[in-house]
């Protein structure tokens, strides 16, 4: 039987082998993250969505998706329809499942385009400091005082409302927050030792960004990336209910919602089944995210993993 944490005392052997057998950074965080099991659950729902929206053509047949049946319209969930249909005779679950492509594909290539652009804004800013310092964060002191929501129906507004524009209006309006993430976290690193190491050896400011600051901010990077994915799928679809994101009949969630507000009171099950899937889409990734966050904790880095190779 295992012994409680607390209980077991570590002798000189213990630590020894613990020395000997050490784990690798990557696999400490591994062992911490399998040891939350509600982060396991949503990884796992992360990836079957994942799954799901990718191979979506293989899975429902398109036509169920666009072509209209007035026989079948607003009938509720039944086994042919698991998620019923809507005004035009659509299947709502076919329609959500090929919604998550463009949702989730929203979602993932605002974070990257907003961390990339972002990360690089805040590590030059922090690197530097000085004027390049006062004159990155003043503009996006002048960005983050507009509403991220409604930045992004301006510049969709402007642009028109297509995926693209809606990426490029989001991207714009979390690019501030990932800047001044990343400049705080580039302050606690930017002199430690194997900064001026790297400058002792002659490393150009670029390499030393690039190679050495960035890689070091990894960890509150992804925490916070991952619980933006969730934020922006949220954020796509309140724009589209509004009318001013993706417009339908296009598939994506926050349109399949918005086509259903005025049945509410006769078919309510056409607004709750997809909503439902957005909330705990983003509820998994927000968890998911936590779980990262508590398994990149420095201050838990070897403990809990050393403890486990010793009740092997």
């Amino acid at each position: 039987m295992k012994r409680s944490f607390f209980r077991k005392k570590l002798t000189a052997d213990d630590l020894v082998a613990m020395e000997k057998h050490g784990l690798s950074r990557s696999e400490e965080i591994w062992s911490r993250l399998m040891r939350d099991k509600t982060s396991m659950i949503c990884l796992g729902f992360i990836v079957i969505l994942i799954l799901v929206a990718v191979f979506a053509n293989f899975l429902l047949d398109e036509k169920l998706v666009t072509e209209q049946n007035v026989t079948e319209r607003i009938q509720g969930p039944s086994a042919a329809h698991w998620f019923g249909t809507d005004l035009y005779g659509r299947d709502i679950f076919a329609r959500v499942v090929y919604g998550s492509r463009i949702s989730l594909s929203i979602g993932l290539l605002t974070v990257i385009i907003s961390t990339v652009i972002g990360g690089l804004l805040g590590a030059i800013a922090a690197y530097y400091g000085g004027i390049s310092d006062g004159i990155i964060m003043r503009i996006t002191d002048v960005f983050l005082a507009i509403p991220e929501q409604l930045l992004a129906m301006t510049v969709v507004a402007a642009l028109g409302a297509t995926p693209a524009s809606v990426i490029a209006a989001l991207s714009i309006a979390v690019i501030p927050n990932r800047a001044r993430l990343v400049r705080s976290a580039v302050l606690g690193i930017v002199d430690s030792q194997y900064v001026e190491a790297a400058r002792a050896v002659g490393m150009g400011s670029q390499g030393i960004i690039l190679k050495e600051i960035i890689p070091n901010t990894l960890g509150p990077i992804i925490v916070v990336s991952t619980q933006g994915i969730a934020s922006i799928i949220l954020t796509v679809s309140s724009l589209s209910y509004l009318g001013v994101g993706i417009q339908p009949p296009t598939p994506e969630w926050g349109a399949i919602i918005f086509e259903a507000r005025e049945f509410l009171r006769i078919a309510p099950y056409m607004l709750l089944l997809p909503g439902f899937v957005i909330v705990l889409t983003a509820l998994a990734f927000n968890l998911a995210g936590d779980g990262l966050r508590d398994a990149l904790d420095p201050r838990l880095k070897g403990l809990i993993s050393q403890y486990d190779w010793l009740q092997k």
